[in-house]
């Protein structure tokens, strides 16, 4: 199960049944739990936790030292939950003492060719990111979101549970949660409402949701507006999540559509 042309430290935590192609490298204190496979070439380093029945293609990169000039060698870690799929030249990063330390990544992800996660990020779970994005240090990417190929994300931005983000993105605005955001500096362009269909929400709260989101963005006093509709969708967990996100603490703006007063 482990090729002989590998390289793994003694010290380094193997799981059952994990399968190490040929030419991998392992760190002294990486933890790869069962079921997990590295097909070839793959780098894993620094305290690195990969959970089980993770698969990693060919020249990615884990657990390297955060492209920071800030860090200094200080103890940090990287957290990889189970079942997730990283392909070739994905690069992702420990974290760094501003963030916390942590870079953490959760279940059932896809990152596809060259993406790459920064310091600090922290990825939920069934998110695909596509070909070439890269996360900048301290981003929050929610449940179940989509991000289209060579888009980029700045640093300390948020995107909310099962937005999307179109191909080729500049995202430097926090997305709410169903967004859909594109553009060269993205703005809002609606809602997934397909994707919230497809996770089997009831007509009426998408319904109650849409307007909400019309009067929400209605113009570009978001406080103002959130006041007007306070309690008026009472019971709706959609509108109540992106009232939730709008009104968090945030290093970023909200993103907004092109055509408010």
């Amino acid at each position: 199960m482990i090729h002989k042309s590998s390289i793994i430290s003694n010290k380094a935590k193997i799981g059952k049944n994990v399968k190490i192609g040929p030419f991998c490298y392992i760190g002294n204190q990486v933890e790869i739990e069962d079921d997990v496979e590295l097909i070839s070439n793959v780098h894993i380093e620094g305290n690195t936790k990969i959970g089980k029945k993770t698969k990693i293609f060919p020249f990615a990169s884990i657990g390297t030292q955060p492209q920071d000039l800030k860090y200094k060698d200080e103890p940090n870690s990287l957290v990889i939950g189970e079942s997730n799929i990283i392909r070739e030249y994905v690069t992702i990063n420990p974290g760094t003492v501003g963030g916390g330390g942590v870079t953490t990544v959760g279940n059932n992800c896809l990152f596809m060719i060259s993406s790459h996660i920064a310091h600090d990020c922290k990825v939920g779970n069934n998110v695909i990111i596509a070909n070439n994005v890269p996360l900048g240090g301290h981003v929050v990417i929610e449940d179940s979101v989509v991000i289209g190929g060579n888009s980029a994300i700045q640093q300390f931005t948020r995107i909310g549970r099962l937005a999307m983000i179109g191909g080729m993105t500049g995202v430097l605005k926090d997305v709410i949660p169903f967004g859909l955001s594109i553009g060269n500096r993205n703005h809002l362009q609606g809602l997934n409402l397909i994707g919230l269909r497809r996770k089997n929400y009831e007509n009426k709260k998408i319904m109650e949701l849409n307007k909400a989101y019309d009067k929400i963005f209605s113009s570009k006093n978001l406080h103002e507006n959130l006041s007007k509709i306070n309690g008026e969708y009472k019971g709706n967990e959609l509108v109540d999540e992106v009232i939730n996100f709008i009104a968090k603490d945030k290093k970023r703006a909200i993103c907004t559509p092109l055509n408010q007063e």
